[in-house]
């Protein structure tokens, strides 16, 4: 994995998003799942073209279910977007490039 994208658990899920001092989005992924796996390339192109200005993370579903189940995620990959410790967006399966840039540039 690029080390752009921060592999997070449930434990440091406050620290590493929810005090982040830039905008965070949060890829919500299992290893079983097609699609998080097609989208994984894409947020690790985004991460190097964005990583000054946007922390991107992942957080696999099967080992941490506790932030999952506080937002409500139902499927997966789930593209999370917060900013000063709050939900301003969010893409839930596998889209293009171009609309994850479109949201990035939107909530910068």
């Amino acid at each position: 994995m690029v080390e752009d994208v921060l592999e997070i658990d449930d434990s440091v899920f406050d620290a590493e998003v929810l005090k982040s001092d830039k905008p965070v989005l949060i890829d919500f992924w299992a290893p079983w799942c097609g699609p998080c796996r097609a989208i994984s390339p894409l947020v690790e192109e985004l991460a190097s073209e964005f990583g000054d200005k946007i922390k991107f993370v992942k957080c696999n579903v099967d080992e941490n279910p506790i932030t999952p189940g506080k937002y409500g995620i139902r499927s997966i990959p789930t593209l999370m977007f917060f900013k000063d410790g709050n939900v301003v967006d969010q893409v839930i399966g596998m889209v293009a490039r171009s609309k994850l840039k479109e949201v990035i540039n939107k909530i910068l």
